[in-house]
């Protein structure tokens, strides 16, 4: 169906019938009244159009008794009758505003009808899967747009979207379309490929069983656009036989309604730290010649973010590394007690902050916290640090130094490669009142047998020597006045 020409509802009667009188605007409300057939006032809108299929139609002159004659397909169409295209605005109950449209051509007698939704496209898609099971269900009116899929799972027959026109009918005048479409080419299929047309004969069978409902069937309409209807003859309570979903379109559902898909919002790109060691000039601490500094961002298992800090200096080369916790002062301190039983207990991660300090009982040592900065190694290597800081120390182990003295540390050093050298066992006792100190469990996440890991709440010392005693994050912009 072609009309000639775009008519607006509100102009459709004027085109038929023209008054001499500008009539006013019916209201919206008015325009789309509910389907009934006891409502005389309700006309549909008649408008000449051109046939599609004969392609034969009249024009009028714009003076009285003028006309024109077409010429279609090379012979003169004189007084020939011409098509007709009924508009019809209806409402249907529960459910919204279509439009009918009727097209007939009297002269070689092709006739059209479809339907279309009044309204824009939902929002949301559409599915209703009906179950069929009485004649009554058979009865049950339904809208079917373009973008409409029908299906019958029973059957594993499916009418795919575009392929009908929209239609407002009922179950069964959409089983009727459907034997008319496959009944309409098997003349030319059993004259070209019979056994096609015997499978078709075949399932147009099982189609026409179907109208007679001898078994309960499935049908469903699932129309993205939302524009499809299935009865409720129970309405406003719930209908038990069909099952109404309302989904959201997928991308290519939106292109295939010719909507825009609205592109996802671009989140600005994170960057991320872990994988990128950040560069900056500082000065040496020695020299004070420029250096570069190092620092990357780490995520240690089972823990948290640490930030290592490396200075290398070209000049007199002195290097060093520093570790900075990554996370905030936990509420609570930490304590962890590890017993030294195997020498592959040396190779574990340890992570040593800066208010961390550290004792060895079987030594009676202690390293006080800020001594060695903050380090992230391993029980190895942070053993040999405190035995390097111990034996190159120039004030221990100097021509000033206590012959006493020396002798005790000596004794010390050599306890400590023992104990290196996994000879012999200890205690390797660390406490943060941070909580930002780490030694790696291998039986991670279960726990492991020779390790103590402590919470505690810290003293007011504790909290005294963090800092945290005056420092206040709740309630802090009350009572504060301007100072000038």
């Amino acid at each position: 169906m072609a009309a000639s020409g775009a008519v607006e509802p509100g102009a459709a009667a004027a085109t038929a019938a023209p008054s001499p009188a500008p009539a006013q605007a019916p209201a919206p409300e008015h325009l789309f009244r509910p389907i009934s057939a006891e409502d005389e006032e309700q006309q549909p809108t008649e408008i000449e159009s051109l046939c599609m299929n004969c392609y034969r139609n009249v024009r009028r002159g714009r003076g009285p008794g003028r006309r024109e004659v077409e010429l279609k397909r090379g012979r003169a169409v004189g007084s020939a009758t011409q098509g007709t295209t009924r508009l019809l605005l209806t409402k249907v109950p529960f459910f919204r505003e279509i439009i009918v449209s009727s097209f007939s051509c009297e002269h070689c007698g092709w006739n059209n009808t479809e339907i279309h939704s009044a309204g824009r496209i939902q929002d949301q898609g559409v599915r209703y899967a009906l179950t069929v099971r009485t004649q009554e269900d058979m009865n049950r009116e339904v809208v079917k747009t373009d973008s409409a899929t029908t299906s019958i799972p029973e059957l594993d027959f499916e009418i795919p979207a575009f392929t009908q026109k929209g239609a407002l009918t009922t179950v069964e005048g959409l089983i009727s379309r459907a034997i008319s479409g496959l009944e309409q080419d098997q003349p030319t299929r059993r004259a070209n490929e019979e056994a096609i047309a015997e499978r078709i004969d075949e399932f147009i069978v099982r189609l026409k069983e179907l109208k007679r409902v001898a078994s309960p069937f499935t049908l469903i309409i699932d129309d993205p656009s939302g524009n499809s209807f299935v009865e409720n003859p129970h309405a406003p309570q719930k209908d038990h036989a069909l099952v109404i979903t309302h989904y959201n379109r997928t991308v290519q559902q939106e292109e295939m309604l010719g909507l825009q898909a609205e592109a996802p919002e671009e989140k600005p790109e994170e960057e991320d730290l872990r994988n990128e060691v950040l560069q900056f000039n500082t000065n040496c601490p020695e020299c004070n010649a420029p250096a570069q500094t190092n620092m990357k961002l780490v995520q240690i298992p089972h823990f948290k973010e640490v930030i290592i800090m490396a200075t290398n200096c070209d000049s007199c080369g002195h290097r060093t590394n520093e570790v900075k916790s990554g996370g905030a002062v936990e509420p609570l301190g930490t304590r962890i007690t590890f017993h030294i039983t195997h020498p592959s207990d040396l190779t574990r991660d340890v992570l040593k902050s800066e208010t961390c300090s550290v004792e060895i009982p079987e030594l009676e040592f202690e390293l006080g916290m800020a001594v060695l900065g903050g380090k992230f190694t391993t029980l190895e290597g942070l053993l040999k640090d405190i035995r390097e800081l111990v034996t190159k120390n120039p004030f221990t182990l100097g021509d000033s130094s206590n012959p006493g003295q020396m002798e005790k540390l000596r004794e010390f050093s050599q306890k400590l490669d023992q104990i290196l050298e996994g000879n012999v066992k200890a205690h390797f006792i660390m406490n943060d009142p941070a909580g930002n100190s780490y030694l790696q469990n291998v039986y991670a996440p279960e726990d492991d047998p020779e390790m103590k890991v402590e919470h505690y709440k810290r003293t007011f010392d504790q909290n005294e020597e963090l800092g945290l005693n005056d420092m206040k994050t709740e309630g802090y912009e009350t009572g504060l006045a301007p100072q000038r």
